[in-house]
Order: structure tokens, then C-alpha cells, then sequence
């Protein structure tokens, strides 16, 4: 059991660095990762949205929970609306998506309670 608790940590923790390296003001790069600023959209209970961390590097979209949240749906679709990734993850933990074609996209987290966060970001070849 201890041992997947660190296998845990140690999975958070890279997944975490790049993000707090490059700051949480807007998009900024730091060895190819772009934190993507996280913003509130429906909430009605405390503000979590300081516990979720997300960057971009290339075509891969890296989620990292801070604490635990419970099980967060995350919905990816284009800056038009069109649907291209629902996966759901349990927190506090990490998830990574590769986006397969360049362009503008919006990345939107449902807390089990309602409350929806949301980021944008770009991503070029």
C-alpha cells in the first residue's frame, strides 16, 4: 500500500513541477510546457479551482488535482464546441490526453458536486 502511495506522489509531483515552475498568469512556457490558466465557470460552493493544474506540451494535455476533489469529469471539445475527449478522474491525482490536431480548445471540469472550471488553450505542430 505504501508503495503505490509513492508511486502516487512521485506521479504528482512531475506532473505538478512544470506547472507551478511556469506561474498561474495566463499561458506561459517553461521547457515546452503551457500552464493553462483555470478558470471558474458554475460554482456554488467554495472556489476549488486553485487545485487543479493543467499544461500543455506539444499534443499532450497533462491534468494534475492538487487535493482530493472526488471523481472529476473532464470534457475537451474544440473552441466551436465540437465534442473530442470525456474521460472522468479521481482526485487527488493526475490525468494526461493527447489532442491529435492542432487548434484552439477548451477543457472543462465537472466536480461532483456541479461546480464546472474551465481552461483554454492552443495547440500548434
Amino acid at each position: 500500500m505504501r508503495h503505490v502511495k509513492i508511486k502516487q506522489f512521485i506521479l504528482l509531483l512531475g506532473l505538478l513541477l512544470p506547472t507551478v515552475w511556469s506561474g498561474a498568469n495566463g499561458t506561459i512556457s517553461f521547457d515546452g510546457y503551457s500552464h493553462i490558466l483555470i478558470k471558474e465557470g458554475i460554482v456554488q460552493g467554495t472556489p476549488k479551482g486553485s487545485a487543479i493544474q493543467a499544461s500543455i506540451n506539444g499534443h499532450i494535455l497533462t491534468v494534475a488535482f492538487t487535493e482530493n476533489l472526488g471523481e472529476v469529469d473532464i470534457k475537451i471539445t474544440t473552441s466551436t464546441g465540437s465534442n473530442v475527449q470525456l474521460d472522468s478522474c479521481l482526485t487527488p491525482n493526475g490525468i494526461q490526453f493527447i489532442i491529435p490536431l492542432a487548434g484552439d480548445y477548451i477543457v472543462t471540469f465537472t466536480l461532483p458536486n456541479g461546480d464546472e472550471y474551465y481552461g483554454e488553450f492552443t495547440v500548434i505542430d
